[in-house]
């Protein structure tokens, strides 16, 4: 992740995830410790998984309490087993209490979207199809969403409605058609944004073809229909398949040819990897 995120955007994140949590004070750990108790703690994989985010993890840490020591030992996109340990944490123990579980749950959510990203590259390995993610993401934290997608071996589409034009059939419905709104799309916006339409059928492929659209997306078509689209397009504009993409039939639309295949289970559907943080040592 840039500096940029890490710096501007991710305490701004933790921050706001803090209070929620912790609110006026950690009412267990206030009444358990007195305060001065230092020991060590490990987080552990309990399931095999990619790591993802241990930066993230690391600095709601030093976020609550900057004076904790981190040492991560695994690295974004490396696999850990079921007892790897995968970072170690050592400071006041009150500390590594509270932040516990707002660690956890960026960590293991960030780990679970790119194991399960990994999954689909694995499997489209030998075709020219890259795995996309959609803007089906956790609400305020898109950028850790998207950033475990990479790190599972995809890749991004647009952030958000602000960098990139995609005309879906709720657009094309309300402009009049595909040819009507791509005109009005190319009227309104800057010459640098692409515009890709969304079409459900091979009448709307050669449609949108003929409106010299930058990118097509091919919306739950079947797999005979796509090959067919892949044939009228003959290479000239990049296809996107979505909807209905699983573990199952990936592998047979990024047969086909298609260019891009978008999955929104990446990150509306993630299971968060199972990791246990777990007080090693300590000393009053």
């Amino acid at each position: 992740m840039t500096s940029y995120f890490m710096k501007c955007i991710v305490p701004r994140l933790i921050q706001a995830a803090l209070e929620e949590d912790v609110g006026v004070g950690d009412v267990t750990t206030g009444a358990v410790l007195i305060g001065e108790e230092v020991g060590s703690a490990q987080a552990v994989a309990k399931s095999a998984l990619v790591v993802a985010g241990i930066d993230v993890f690391k600095e709601v840490f030093l976020f609550w309490d900057k004076d904790l020591k981190f040492t991560g030992l695994r690295g974004d996109g490396q696999t850990a087993a079921p007892g790897d340990v995968l970072a170690e944490i050592s400071g006041k123990l009150s500390s590594i209490l509270v932040a516990e579980r707002v660690a956890l749950n960026f960590f293991q959510r960030m780990c679970g979207i790119a194991g399960m990203t990994r999954q689909y590259s694995e499997e489209i390995k030998g075709t020219r199809a890259k795995i996309l993610d959609t803007r089906k993401t956790a609400p305020g934290i898109r950028v850790l969403d998207r950033y475990a997608v990479r790190i599972g071996g995809g890749f991004n589409h647009r952030f958000g409605l602000y960098d990139g034009v995609l005309i879906k059939d709720n657009h094309i419905a309300a402009a009049g058609g595909i040819t009507r709104a791509v005109a009005m799309v190319r009227d309104h916006i800057p010459h640098t944004l692409k515009v890709e339409v969304e079409v459900r059928n091979l009448t709307e492929v050669e449609e949108a073809i003929a409106s010299a659209v930058d990118v097509i997306m091919l919306d739950n078509m079947s797999i005979s229909e796509m090959r067919e689209a892949v044939s009228l397009v003959r290479g000239r504009i990049p296809l996107e398949a979505s909807g209905g993409v699983n573990l199952s039939n990936v592998k047979q639309i990024a047969e086909t040819g298609v260019d891009f295949i978008s999955v929104g289970a990446l990150t509306h559907s993630v299971t968060a990897s199972d990791i246990s943080l777990i007080i090693r040592s300590h000393r009053g």
